[in-house]
């Protein structure tokens, strides 16, 4: 079972930064990272990937404004989220992809307003 757990949410206004961290157990360098974002009434969906060899794919809702990164070394990666909007207000969960099984993190409330 792979431990997944997330940090980094809060209130920020709009045009604002925050940073996301989620660590995972085990493997890590050999996991894709995920970071996906739901709110009430609406899907989960996709924000950004990183695979084990660090290529990334983004949403094109957040495209030019969040970047996610990994250090392997420390079983982390981050989703830096810039020039925030309020319709990124959401809750985010990190997930691990690894042998075609997912494990999910409890996710982090993200508020955008002013």
């Amino acid at each position: 079972q792979v431990q997944v757990a997330e940090s980094g949410g809060g209130l920020v206004q709009p045009g604002g930064s925050l940073r996301l961290s989620c660590t995972a157990s085990g493997r890590f360098s050999m996991y894709t990272m995920g970071w996906y974002r739901e709110t009430p009434g609406t899907q989960r969906e996709l924000v950004a990937t990183i695979a084990g060899g660090g290529s990334t794919n983004y949403a094109d809702s957040v495209k030019g404004r969040f970047t996610i990164s990994r250090d392997n070394a420390k079983n982390t990666v981050y989703l830096q989220m810039n020039s925030l909007k309020p319709e990124d207000t959401a809750v985010y969960y990190c997930n691990v992809g690894f042998l075609h099984v997912s494990y999910w993190g409890r996710g982090t409330q993200v508020t955008v307003s002013s």
